[in-house]
């Protein structure tokens, strides 16, 4: 059971144009201690505006802990990595990738998370990376994602696990556990009225916690679920608790990427478009821009806003953090922001649309679907998952 904590205050920010500015301000407002991780973090306009605010907070004696993925953070380890560490900004590289072709399954188990703690005080989960939203001038409108700010006792659990993690990668690079404590224990006193839990996923004593929060509020929906997700290829329990819930007269609604940065896992989804069209689920393509969300909304009260995809690399092998929200107005709120993405970048498909389809597409479609699958199979996954 997910366990939820009262008294939080939390904001919804929609795209980096609601996100950068905030986290930016809270790292200019830092006076003890900065923990951010993140899955990317790109040499470019928004990349060096966060890497200098991180620069600024260590030479006025700030603590920054700064943790990003090997894989993902390719090109920063590359690029910024050497211009932050000697002003003073604390760096390691989780997984950090030696060999671009090495085919080994621990190269799936990457960092996915996007959070960031800044004094034990505000922090913020969600999908965004630091990353430019506008991709170089690729869409006119901004890449479609989501994260929260949060203050309130959740900033106990967070602030908890990304202490942890950041000793588990000094001791896996050093070879021996470090005292590192806490320079400013986390603020956990109430801040609002909203319910809200940090879930993870990891491997270790967390690994179903996320999709477990999914099929717990899904199995007990009543009216509405409207999940919008980057990478969505759910394996047969989540597949069949959709199911279960149209069946039982709730509208799900599916809004996916129609415009996709990875065309094979978009492909592999594609695949399962004649499986939920043929039980009632709603599906949706966004082509305004890359959608990168993974939220999700229940009976307008049940609400997660993280980092998680709903496929087996996000739900079985990343490190991954969500925030799940049980507050009325949150919910309400995150719902009409997708209802007008919907309305004005969405198209919604039907069976005779996949009919329709090219044959060479279709092909196209089970091909990768099965490719995916066989990766799935090769990182050591698979059955009902």
């Amino acid at each position: 059971m997910t366990e939820f904590l009262p008294g939080n205050a939390i904001t919804l920010l929609e795209n980096g144009g609601d996100f950068f500015p905030a986290l930016q301000e809270a790292i200019d407002g830092a006076r003890k201690e900065i923990f951010l991780e993140t899955y990317i973090f790109e040499n470019d306009a928004t990349g060096s505006l966060i890497a200098t605010a991180l620069r600024r907070a260590a030479m006025r004696g700030v603590a920054v802990r700064l943790l990003v993925d090997g894989f993902g953070g390719r090109q920063f380890v590359r690029t910024l990595m050497p211009e932050l560490i000697p002003d003073g900004v604390g760096v390691m590289i989780y997984r950090r990738e030696l060999r671009m072709l090495a085919l080994r399954r621990h190269r799936l188990r990457r960092m996915h998370r996007k959070l960031a703690v800044i004094d034990g005080a505000v922090a913020f989960v969600g999908g965004i990376n630091i990353v430019d939203d506008l991709q170089g001038g690729l869409f006119e409108r901004p890449r479609f994602d989501y994260a929260v700010r949060v203050e309130g006792p959740l900033l106990g659990p967070m602030l908890e696990s990304m202490h942890r993690l950041w000793r588990l990668v000094s001791w896996a690079r050093l070879g021996r556990r470090l005292h590192d404590p806490l320079l400013v224990p986390a603020k956990t006193a109430p801040a609002g009225t909203v319910r809200a839990a940090f879930v993870t996923r990891d491997n270790l004593r967390r690994r179903r916690d996320i999709e477990d929060a999914y099929l717990e509020a899904i199995g007990s929906a009543r009216t509405e679920v409207l999940i919008a997700c980057a990478y969505f290829f759910p394996g047969r329990r989540f597949r069949q608790a959709l199911v279960d819930a149209a069946e039982r007269g709730v509208r799900v609604s599916l809004l996916l990427q129609g415009v996709s940065d990875h065309p094979m896992l978009c492909h592999a989804t594609r695949a399962l478009y004649p499986f939920f069209l043929g039980r009632s689920i709603h599906l949706f393509e966004y082509h305004h821009s890359h959608l990168h969300a993974k939220v999700a909304v229940v009976d307008r009260r049940w609400a997660t806003v993280g980092s998680s995809n709903i496929d087996p690399f996000s739900l079985l092998l990343a490190r991954e953090a969500n925030v799940v929200i049980d507050d009325v107005g949150f919910a309400t709120e995150l719902n009409g922001s997708l209802q007008r993405a919907i309305a004005s970048g969405a198209r919604e498909l039907r069976r005779e649309d996949w009919r329709r389809l090219p044959t060479l597409r279709r092909v196209t479609s089970w091909i990768s679907y099965q490719l995916v699958r066989l990766a799935i199979g090769v990182a050591g996954y698979g059955g009902k998952h």
